[in-house]
């Protein structure tokens, strides 16, 4: 039987199929999300990026919006996040990418299934993360490069790295 980081994520389906343990796959447009889901993304991503990092910072930038909100819930709760929105005409960027419950493979497989879907919904040439850079060797994994100097943001270190999808003719 596929889990859910086996399935290849259809452009029509919003919610994908449970594995055994009960973790659901979505992945939203802002208009799409109902409000508890909204809730649960926002208060993990406080769980995560304000109380665990302690980092204090403004959260709700605007940029939600226009953003594909890619997540993994249990029990209704957001155990794995990411969001991903246009950076440039050719370039989507992707941020905020979290998990609830680290090194259990969880963040591998939303990486990999946020790619695809944003492949499929999106369709840019080249996808952008500025990577905390403890994480850089998991965005690398996935076929990430870096591809700029370390930068402080929020007072955290971090690094851009593109990850090309498809090539120009």
């Amino acid at each position: 039987m596929k889990t859910c980081a086996e399935s290849l994520i259809s452009v029509n389906e919003r919610l994908n199929s449970c594995d055994e343990a009960g973790t659901e796959f979505r992945s939203k447009f802002f208009n799409e999300l109902a409000a508890a889901e909204l809730y649960e993304i926002l208060k993990s991503r406080a769980e995560i990026f304000v109380v665990e990092q302690k980092c204090i910072y403004q959260d709700l930038d605007d940029k939600d919006y226009q953003s594909l909100h890619v997540f993994y819930t249990h029990r209704g709760r957001v155990t794995a996040y990411l969001r991903a929105f246009w950076k440039d005409e050719r370039t989507v960027q992707m941020g905020r990418v979290l998990t609830l419950h680290h090194g259990t493979g969880l963040g591998g497989r939303l990486l990999r299934a946020g790619i695809e879907e944003i492949k499929q919904k999106m369709a840019p040439e080249k996808l952008y993360i500025e990577a905390q850079c403890y994480a850089k060797g998991f965005y690398e994994r996935e076929g990430f490069r870096i591809c700029s100097e370390e930068f402080l943001e929020d007072g955290i270190p971090h690094v851009g790295m593109m990850k090309p999808l498809r090539y120009r003719s």
